[in-house]
C-alpha cells in the first residue's frame, strides 16, 4: 500500500495527434517498466486493433509507473473530439494534467476544449511542448500562443504561472531549458510531475467513498466501474452503499440534482493498475485509482459509499449529449449472408446493448421500423467506430447518412449543433477553401498567416455543413490541408445546405461487371467497382458528372461475332476504380442511400433497390411535399 503523499494521478491532454500515446511510450521505457530484452510495440496503450490502424486514441486508459519511492498513475486521452467526454469524465481521477502543444502547430481546437475543463476544475495544467525536433517547430511561438490561450480561458494568477517542458515523445527527452539542458533521458518530466502535481485529497481515516467515472465490461464478470477513492480504505467482498444521483433538468446547475435510488452493494472483484495491467488486491486506500465489479447495472457518475454514509452522495458528472444520429438496419440486400453473419432486429438490438453497457455517450431508439433501429453519438467517428468493430466480428449491417440532432429553444426556434473548425492550409489553396465552406454556411472568424507558406483559418459552422466535406477539402488542398474540429454548442438554424454536386451511378441488373461494360462508362463518370466483381440491381457502382442519377448496366457483355478487324480488340484501358473506406462512404451518401457493411466488403446501395419501385417512392413524397 502506497501512501498518498506518494501518489501523483495526472492525465495526459492534447489535441489529436500531437504525441500522447508516444510520450508514454518513453515513459515506460525510461521508468524501465519493460525488460531490456523485451519486445515492446510502438504505441502500447493503443491496445485495441482499431487505434493501432487509425493512429488514435479511443477510450481512455489508466497505467502506473514507479519512479523512485512515487506512484504515478498516468490516464492517457482521446484527442479527437468525439471522444470528448470520455476526457471530461477521468479529470475527476486527477489532481492535474500534462498539457501536450505541439511546437509546430501550437494549441488546437480539442487542446482548447480540454484545458477549459481543466482550469474550471482548479487545476494547474503543466505545459509541454512536444516535438521541438521538427524542421518547423517554433517552441516559444507555440508557448506564447498556450499563454494567450490560458488568459483566454480565465486561468486564473497561479495557473497562469504554468511550469513548462521543452522535449520530444519519440525520441524520449524532456528538458526545463531548451538551450542549457541536455537534450537525454525524462527525468525533467518526473521531478517536475512530483513536484507540481499535489498528491491526492485523501483521507485515511475518512470513511469509504468513490465515484464511478469510466466502464468496462467482461463477459464472465460483467460491469466493471473505476475511479478514484476519495477517503478511506476499503476491503474486496466488504458491504457499500450505492447512491444514483441525476439532474432534475436540462441546465445542470451545480446543486440542481437529486438521489433517485440506494442500493447496498458488496464487490466481488476488486484491481488496480499497476503497469499496463489491472492486478486483483484484496483492499485498497485513498488517492488509489481502482476498478470493482459486483453491483450489476453501475452506471456513470454513482458514488460508492460505507454503509453509514447513505447521504455522502456526490453530484452527477456530465454525459455528453449525442450531436449526430444514423439508422442501423438488418441487411436486406441479394448478397446478404455470402460474406458474413446475416444478423436478425433481435440480434441487431442485443449488439447494441452490449455497446451501451460501457459507451455511455451512445443512444439508441426504437422508432417502429422493422428493419432497424436509430442509434446516436457524439460525431461520425464515433459512430463509423461502432460500425468497424461489429463488421470484425463478422455481422453484416446497412447504415444510413449521419443526420445531425436538431433541438428548440424556449421561444421554439429551431438549433443545430455547431462547431469550431480550424484549418492549416498552404496560401493557394485558402480561396477554395473559404468558398466551399461558405456555401456550408461556415463563417469565417479569423486568419493567421503563419509566415511559413501556411493560412490558419477559423470558421464557425453547423456540424451538416461538415458532413461529407473531408473527401472534399483533402482534394480541393491536394492532401496538403490539416482540419480539425469539435462541438461548442448549439446556435440558430443557419438554412438549407445543398447536398452533394454529382448524382450516383446505379446499377439496372445483377451479375459480375465486365471490363467492356466498365470501359465505355468511365467516359463520364467515376467508377467504384472493377472488372469480374459482383454486382445487383440498385447497388451504386460510381459517381456521375452530373447532379442526376445515371441508371447503367454494368455486367452487359460484348457480342461475338465472325467479323474481326485488326483494332478490333484495341481498346483504351480501364482507369483504377476509387474504392471507398467505410469513412468515405458515409461521407459520401445521399438521403436516399445505404451504405451495406460486410466483413470483406463496403458498398453503397439505394435504400429501394427496384427502379420502379424508386419512381413510386418519388412520386408519392413530392405529392406529400405539395400537399
Amino acid at each position: 500500500m502506497t501512501a498518498p503523499d506518494k501518489i501523483r494521478n495526472v492525465a495526459i491532454i492534447a489535441h489529436i495527434d500531437h504525441g500522447k500515446t508516444t510520450l508514454i511510450d518513453s515513459i515506460f521505457r525510461s521508468a524501465k517498466l519493460f525488460r531490456e530484452n523485451q519486445r515492446v510495440e510502438e504505441r502500447v496503450m493503443d491496445s485495441n486493433e482499431l487505434e493501432r490502424e487509425r493512429g488514435i486514441t479511443i477510450r481512455s486508459k489508466p497505467c502506473t509507473v514507479h519512479w523512485e519511492d512515487y506512484l504515478i498513475n498516468i490516464i492517457d486521452t482521446p484527442g479527437h473530439a468525439d471522444f470528448s467526454g470520455e476526457v471530461e469524465r477521468v479529470l475527476s481521477m486527477v489532481d492535474s494534467v500534462l498539457l501536450l502543444v505541439d511546437a509546430n502547430e501550437g494549441p488546437m481546437p480539442q487542446t482548447r476544449y480540454v484545458t477549459m475543463r481543466a482550469l474550471k476544475m482548479g487545476m494547474r495544467p503543466i505545459v509541454v511542448v512536444n516535438k521541438v525536433d521538427r524542421p518547423q517547430a517554433n517552441p516559444k511561438s507555440a508557448l506564447e500562443k498556450t499563454f494567450d490561450l490560458f488568459i483566454e480561458l480565465g486561468a486564473n494568477d497561479e495557473q497562469i504561472d504554468f511550469p513548462v517542458l521543452y522535449g520530444s515523445g519519440l525520441d524520449g527527452w524532456m528538458v526545463r531549458d531548451l538551450e542549457k539542458d541536455k537534450h537525454e533521458g525524462m527525468d525533467a518530466l518526473f521531478e517536475m510531475v512530483v513536484e507540481h502535481v499535489p498528491p491526492p485529497e485523501a483521507e485515511l481515516d475518512a470513511p469509504f467513498r468513490m465515484q464511478i467515472t469510466t466502464l468496462a465490461w467482461s463477459d464472465y464478470i460483467g460491469r466493471i466501474g473505476g475511479g478514484r477513492v476519495l477517503g478511506g480504505t476499503y476491503r474486496k467482498g466488504q458491504h457499500f452503499e450505492r447512491i444514483t444521483t441525476r439532474w432534475k433538468n436540462y441546465a445542470r446547475h451545480d446543486d440542481d440534482w437529486e438521489v433517485v435510488n440506494t442500493s447496498a452493494e458488496r464487490s466481488s472483484h476488486l484491481w488496480v493498475t499497476r503497469g499496463l495491467e489491472r492486478t486483483e488486491v484484496e483492499e485498497v486506500t485513498a488517492g488509489d485509482i481502482v476498478w470493482l465489479a459486483g453491483p450489476e447495472d453501475i452506471m456513470i457518475g454513482d458514488t460508492f459509499a460505507a454503509p453509514d454514509m447513505a447521504d455522502a452522495a456526490l453530484p452527477p458528472l456530465e454525459i455528453e449529449e449525442p450531436t449526430v444520429s444514423m439508422f442501423f438496419l438488418v441487411n436486406s440486400g441479394p448478397f446478404a449472408g455470402n460474406e458474413g453473419r446475416a444478423i436478425t432486429l433481435r440480434q441487431l438490438k442485443e449488439r447494441l446493448d452490449r455497446e451501451l453497457r460501457v459507451n455511455v455517450a451512445l443512444r439508441t431508439e426504437d422508432i417502429g421500423r422493422a428493419d432497424g433501429v436509430k442509434v446516436s453519438g457524439r460525431g461520425e467517428l464515433h459512430l463509423a467506430i461502432l460500425i468497424e468493430e461489429m463488421r470484425r466480428e463478422g455481422m453484416e449491417l446497412c447504415v444510413s447518412r449521419p443526420e445531425v440532432i436538431t433541438t428548440h429553444d424556449e421561444a421554439g426556434n429551431m438549433l443545430e449543433p455547431m462547431e469550431s473548425l480550424v484549418i492549416d492550409v498552404p496560401e493557394d489553396y485558402q480561396g477554395i477553401v473559404i468558398e466551399k465552406l461558405a456555401k456550408r454556411k461556415g463563417e469565417l472568424t479569423s486568419m493567421d498567416n503563419t509566415g511559413t507558406g501556411i493560412v490558419r483559418l477559423s470558421f464557425a459552422i453547423p456540424t451538416r455543413g461538415l458532413i461529407g466535406y473531408r473527401n472534399e477539402f483533402l482534394t480541393d488542398t491536394k492532401g496538403l490541408g490539416i482540419m480539425a474540429s469539435r462541438f461548442v454548442g448549439y446556435g440558430p438554424w443557419r438554412g438549407e445546405i445543398s447536398s452533394r454536386a454529382r448524382g450516383s451511378l446505379v446499377s439496372m441488373d445483377t451479375g459480375t461487371a465486365t471490363s467492356y461494360s466498365l470501359e465505355s462508362l468511365q467516359q463520364r463518370t467515376t467508377l467504384f467497382v472493377s472488372p469480374m466483381e459482383k454486382v445487383y440491381e440498385g447497388m451504386v457502382v460510381g459517381e456521375n458528372s452530373r447532379p442526376e442519377d445515371l441508371p447503367c448496366n454494368p455486367v452487359r457483355m460484348k457480342k461475338l461475332t465472325n467479323h474481326r478487324s485488326s483494332t478490333k480488340e484495341v481498346d483504351t484501358g480501364l482507369k483504377v476504380p476509387r474504392k471507398m473506406t467505410l469513412d468515405q462512404a458515409l461521407e459520401w451518401i445521399a438521403d436516399d442511400e445505404l451504405v451495406e457493411v460486410t466483413p470483406d466488403s463496403v458498398r453503397i446501395r439505394k435504400a429501394i433497390l427496384n427502379a420502379d419501385e424508386r419512381r413510386k417512392s418519388e412520386k408519392k413524397r413530392a405529392a406529400l411535399s405539395t400537399a
